[in-house]
């Protein structure tokens, strides 16, 4: 399912415009001004009790290779999303 299909099942599944809808799913997940993007930046969880937590993960600087020229290379660190389902969730897909 993508992002548009995403909407429109949304608009459906509560009645309310495929505009509406848009506008919803770009408050929770834009990766710029989303709920859930703006609060992993700061360093705080979200939790969804049932279906899942995001959570940000923290990846410190590694020393790799680059396996063409074997140059030793220094990769920086970063912060990433890591998501885990909740219990529910699992349950749900493992019927």
């Amino acid at each position: 399912m993508n992002k548009s299909e995403f909407t429109s099942a949304l608009a459906t599944a509560t009645g309310i415009t495929n505009t509406k809808s848009a506008e919803m799913v770009a408050a929770i997940f834009d990766p710029e001004t989303g709920i859930i993007a703006t609060t992993l930046a700061t360093g705080e969880e979200v939790k969804l009790t049932g279906f899942g937590n995001f959570t940000p993960k923290a990846r410190a600087e590694r020393a790799a290779f680059n396996p063409k020229t074997k140059e030793k290379i220094t990769v920086p660190g970063s912060t990433a999303a890591k998501f885990a389902a909740g219990k529910n969730l699992k349950e749900r897909l493992n019927r």
